[in-house]
């Protein structure tokens, strides 16, 4: 009944029809009925007023009960005046009682119904939460905020994100109609922070703007606008749009990570595809190429020397050979680190053996080039793949020698501390690119497209590739004076101690 009287006026009317109603129902028999039965009656009904209709009308209605017994029941009969002053105590305790009655019944009834609405919000909230876990875009989630915002508030709503310059969008903007403000909405995704309608920023606005923060950060704002500013006003009412707000900021964390890992698996996919196919293409062109490089230093080497242009040709053949040999020996090495767990050749080694060996190998491309090496006594072994390692440095000199000048020198400088043995390689070059050094280590990626010099960008990749797999690592960096540094660090490491006999220590033959 108290869901059909939405007005006060009508409850208290309903209220004094049912004491009427109770009164014309006991008056027959009012001889037969000894007053205090005809009391719990009217007490029955104060109960059935505070339970339907709320604790002002069971007030009204225990002081209509007590006059209506005085006045219809209680000698003498219709009048407000008693005989017996006893019947005052028995309208004091009638009133008293008819009172709590009402207070408590109407509190009971006050209660059940918040539980009703309690568990009708928990079973919309759940309904929600098992539609937002199914949904895959933010269009689905627009509509489901739509209409969760429209059943439990009467309001619409609308989910806005950050784009990549910083500006908040609407995230669906054909199927809103909410008058979003772009200032609110962005203070409010800044501050992380509730904006808008009723709160301290901005209370006169016609929209409420909450922030989405999931466990990471603020991934957009929810925007409601109630079709009634008192939609909002209560405390339950917001605690409940901030659930609804937590939903959808787990969603939206929940499908930008799926989107990170599907990329990351796309990614994977890609490079694995990648790295097959470049394998077997290296393998079907390392014959021919070693081939080629074997018939063109025959060339360059024939007695009588080719003179003029055949000579040039000769040497021009020879070197793109030899460079094509180097890119294909980078993409077989590069195939194998990325194929999966690397098997290293690990022994201990000195550094500057490595060194020497890579500067030796280099010498036919480093031409003009002065290389100066300064490596102190008593450098550490270090517990490497010799082959790889050399491969490393050929590489950095072999880059060197692409992008800096003729007669330039290139310096290789080693050093150790208590952590590792470090290798530094300074160019006089036109240094690296401002705010690529990181860059020019990815695969196939150069320092800059337009460069004119030789390569695909692999040698800086396969170094880094090498260095990680030793548990070491690279980097490059601008040297003070102009030119590129780069710094190889490798881990140091206990090597084995030599058993030498004492007779061998101490400079005498050992006996057969």
């Amino acid at each position: 009944m108290s869901e059909h009287l939405d007005s006060p006026g009508r409850r208290y009317v309903v209220a004094a029809l049912i004491c009427a109603a109770i009164t014309l129902l006991t008056a027959p028999l009012h001889e037969r009925l000894a007053p205090t039965n005809i009391v719990m009656v009217y007490l029955l009904a104060v109960v059935f007023v505070a339970v339907r209709l709320g604790r002002g009308p069971a007030v009204m209605a225990a002081f209509s009960t007590v006059a209506g017994f005085d006045f219809f029941y209680v000698p003498p009969r219709f009048a407000f005046t008693v005989d017996d002053a006893q019947y005052l105590l028995t309208f004091a305790v009638m009133l008293i009682v008819a009172l709590v009655i009402a207070h408590l019944a109407a509190g009971l009834e006050h209660q059940a119904r918040m539980a009703r609405r309690r568990a009708e919000r928990v079973a919309a909230l759940y309904e929600m939460s098992r539609d937002l876990s199914g949904a895959v875009n933010v269009e689905q989630m627009q509509g489901i905020a739509q209409r969760f915002a429209m059943s439990e508030f009467g309001a619409r709503a609308a989910l806005l994100v950050a784009d990549g310059q910083g500006t908040v969008r609407l995230a669906v903007p054909a199927a809103v109609t909410v008058a979003t403000d772009p200032d609110l909405a962005r203070r409010c995704l800044d501050h992380a922070r509730a904006t808008g309608l009723g709160t301290p920023t901005s209370p006169a606005a016609s929209v409420l703007y909450l922030p989405l923060t999931a466990a990471t950060r603020t991934r957009g704002v929810l925007a409601v606008e109630p079709l009634d500013r008192e939609g909002l006003a209560g405390l339950e009412q917001r605690r409940l749009l901030d659930t609804c707000a937590s939903l959808l900021a787990i969603c939206l964390e929940r499908m930008h990570y799926v989107e990170v890992a599907q990329a990351t698996q796309l990614e994977i996919e890609s490079e694995r595809l990648r790295s097959a196919l470049l394998g077997a293409i290296s393998h079907d062109l390392r014959t021919p190429l070693a081939a080629l490089l074997g018939l063109s230093e025959s060339l360059t080497r024939a007695k009588p020397p080719l003179q003029g242009s055949s000579g040039q040709t000769a040497h021009a053949i020879h070197d793109a050979a030899r460079r094509m040999t180097s890119s294909i020996t980078n993409l077989l090495d590069m195939a194998r680190l990325q194929s999966g767990p690397v098997r290293l050749n690990r022994q201990w080694q000195p550094i500057e053996e490595i060194v020497g060996s890579a500067v030796a190998g280099a010498r036919s491309w480093l031409e003009s080039r002065c290389v100066r090496v300064s490596m102190p006594q008593g450098l550490p072994l270090v517990h490497v793949d010799a082959v790889l390692m050399e491969r490393v440095l050929a590489n950095l000199l072999d880059n060197a020698a692409k992008y800096t000048p003729a007669a330039t020198a290139i310096e290789i400088v080693a050093s150790a501390d208590e952590d590792a043995v470090e290798v530094r390689i300074d160019d006089r070059g036109p240094g690296l690119p401002p705010g690529r050094e990181d860059a020019i280590f990815r695969t196939f990626e150069r320092g800059r497209a337009e460069d004119a010099a030789p390569g695909v960008g692999l040698g800086l990749a396969l170094c880094r590739a090498v260095l990680r797999a030793h548990g070491g690592t690279i980097d490059g960096r601008q040297r003070p004076g102009g030119g590129a540094r780069f710094t190889l660090r490798l881990p140091r490491g206990e090597p084995p101690q030599l058993d030498v006999p004492a007779a061998h220590a101490a400079g005498t033959p050992a006996a057969s």
